[in-house]
């Protein structure tokens, strides 16, 4: 019989989240549920893919999964083409938000703040230590744009590894990092009947106040 999705249904029976548990500001705790995750979920699911949101010049929210890679008490850093349909919302909004989820620990993460780019320093070093397949697609993709077909792509990494046959390729100047400056973050952890614990950290002149939301 198929299930309907009225039908689909998890309960969370996992550990719950209390104040006692949760240190004053965010990111120890963050760092020690990134740490679990690493340790716990299992392939498909990556530790540090995430949900980014973000919103075009015209209002609409766009959403899509990325990974993070990098993270300091500055905030939390990912890598794109600047280009790219997520560039352009940000040139116009440079706010988003950041959604983790690990299901075999019952637990997210909502990170919310304004965003900026990166050095071009730190671009630089993340673009060095990729494989050379997704260095040189950096230079080849035009991101979010429309081609004809596959095999446009595929002439265009053609002509890309050309281009750096004699060479390696450097960081392009339209590549580069981002970071969330985390202004909101949330841990949400499974309880039974729904009734999930919420503690909401929101960064008030400088200091994290913490809170409980009602599930």
């Amino acid at each position: 019989m198929t299930q309907t999705l009225a039908d689909m249904r998890r309960d969370y029976t996992r550990d719950g989240l209390t104040e006692a548990q949760a240190p004053a500001e965010p990111f120890a705790l963050f760092h020690q549920w990134f740490a679990d995750a690493v340790k716990t979920e299992q392939p498909p699911v990556e530790a540090n893919a995430m949900t980014l949101a973000t919103v075009d010049g015209e209002g609409r929210p766009h959403c899509r999964i990325l990974l993070l890679k990098g993270l300091d008490e500055q905030g939390f850093t990912f890598f794109t083409n600047y280009e790219s349909a997520k560039g352009h919302h940000l040139r116009a909004n440079p706010f988003a938000a950041m959604t983790f989820f690990w299901p075999t620990l019952e637990r997210q993460v909502r990170i919310e703040g304004k965003v900026v780019k990166v050095t071009a320093q730190e671009s630089d070093a993340y673009y060095q230590v990729r494989p050379l397949g997704s260095r040189l697609g950096a230079w080849a993709s035009p991101q979010s744009r429309v081609i004809a077909n596959r095999e446009e792509l595929e002439g265009l990494v053609k002509a890309t590894e050309a281009r750096f046959s004699d060479t390696q390729p450097h960081c392009p100047e339209h590549w580069g990092g981002y970071r969330l400056l985390p202004e909101r973050i949330e841990f949400w952890q499974g309880r039974p009947s729904r009734l999930h614990d919420r503690l909401n950290y929101r960064l008030k002149q400088g200091l994290w106040l913490r809170e409980r939301l009602a599930p």
